[in-house]
């Protein structure tokens, strides 16, 4: 059986930080997971965690609560199996199911979560079909929609809300994906001033230009004076933002990280915006999103659907390759006594003719397999098809 097992994106973000796995555990956790699963694949970002499985027992639902350490936790993850865990990584691909409708950045999050799952082999036949279906669901429906026309992310939004309010001087705690995407988006912003990002390795600073300045994350404190804006968004499990960090200080801070880095309750700033409250921020390009997804929704129903084929048909491989073996054991034979009976010119037309003819047979016979198959008529057929197709 196929399963997911995960945390609802919009569940409060107080409940949502107390379920997050810290990134560099991630590979331990796919390596427990495997002593209990088939197959496993974590889909872990800075706003969702899921685990897809591949599984035997029912009771392998309880012992990944365990391993995740959400058994206190357990009345605020959602199942889902088989198709509905299918459709649902669809949607996830497609941007459905994030915070900030269709936003971009998760596509690319599920092929890491496919890489990552193959690099460490947790990711086996079922896994790997399913999220590079997803993955290929996700490009065509975004092409199909014309999503990029009406570009909505955190680090937009964020972006935005900066320049509405006239905003010049920001600082930027962490560079991982979402600090790189704000440091682009108010790069392109000509009427800035300076941004300085606070990084834990200078090495890893980038040019971006003359107004960014990469600085030492220990400093960081030493820039607050300097800036009209902090963005955190670091992978920090802990508070990096206390409140006498900010206090008396005339800050706008966006706080886009899960678990949060700004402590709750921050006095003394001009505006405090959880990754929750950035997301319900820019509504008109929402609805707009919302409008064009919705009218390309048979986009992903046509990828779900040829998913779930595949995924159900796999019972009947066996009966199918059978049915082909056979085909090719009923035509050489007969062909053996043709070309020794008469004399013939061209053997290798001969042979195809008698190649192609019990081939027919064959692939009709499969046709009509899966289509009672998937019509819910597949043991009867299959009982029927297996005397006539012996193997």
């Amino acid at each position: 059986m196929l399963g997911v097992l995960g945390v609802n994106p919009e569940l409060n973000i107080r409940l949502r930080e107390k379920m997050v796995l810290v990134e560099k555990r991630v590979d331990k956790k796919l390596e427990d997971l495997r002593e209990i699963c088939r197959e496993n694949i974590i889909l872990n970002t800075c706003n969702r965690t899921e685990v897809y499985f591949v599984y035997d027992e029912e009771e392998t639902k309880d012992e990944i609560l365990k391993i995740l350490g959400w058994e206190d936790f357990k009345d605020y993850a959602f199942f889902y199996k088989d198709e509905k865990a299918a459709k649902h990584l669809f949607e996830v691909a497609c941007g459905f199911d994030s915070l900030i409708l269709g936003e971009e950045q998760i596509l690319g999050q599920v092929k890491r979560s496919l890489e990552r799952g193959r690099n460490l082999k947790s990711a086996g036949p079922v896994l790997n079909r399913l999220f590079l279906q997803a993955i290929t669901c996700g490009k065509e429906f975004r092409t199909k929609a014309k999503l990029y026309e009406v570009p909505v992310s955190v680090a937009s939004i964020v972006s935005k809300e900066i320049e509405k309010r006239g905003k010049k001087r920001i600082l930027i705690l962490g560079y991982g994906e979402i600090g790189r995407l704000c440091a682009k988006y108010l790069c392109s912003k000509h009427s800035l001033e300076k941004v300085y990002i606070a990084v834990r390795d200078l090495c890893k600073g980038e040019n971006l230009g003359p107004k960014v300045l990469f600085v030492e994350f220990s400093f960081w404190r030493d820039y607050l004076k300097e800036v009209e804006v902090l963005i955190s968004c670091t992978s920090s499990p802990h508070i990096v933002v206390k409140k006498e960090d900010v206090e008396g200080k005339k800050l706008l801070i966006f706080d886009l990280a899960v678990p949060r880095d700004v402590e709750e309750g921050a006095l003394g700033v001009e505006g405090h915006y959880n990754i929750d409250e950035v997301s319900r921020m820019n509504e008109e390009n929402l609805e707009e999103r919302r409008t064009l997804m919705e009218n390309n929704r048979a986009v992903l129903e046509k990828h779900v659907k040829e998913f779930t084929e595949w995924y159900r048909l796999r019972e009947i491989t066996p009966l199918i390759e059978n049915i082909k073996n056979f085909a090719e054991r009923v035509y050489k034979p007969r062909f053996e006594r043709f070309k020794n009976k008469y004399r013939i010119d061209d053997v290798r037309t001969a042979e195809l003719l008698f190649k192609s003819t019990a081939d027919a047979f064959a692939e009709n016979a499969i046709r009509v397999l899966k289509e009672e198959f998937l019509e819910g008529r597949g043991e009867e057929c299959m009982r029927l098809i297996a005397k006539i197709f012996p193997g």
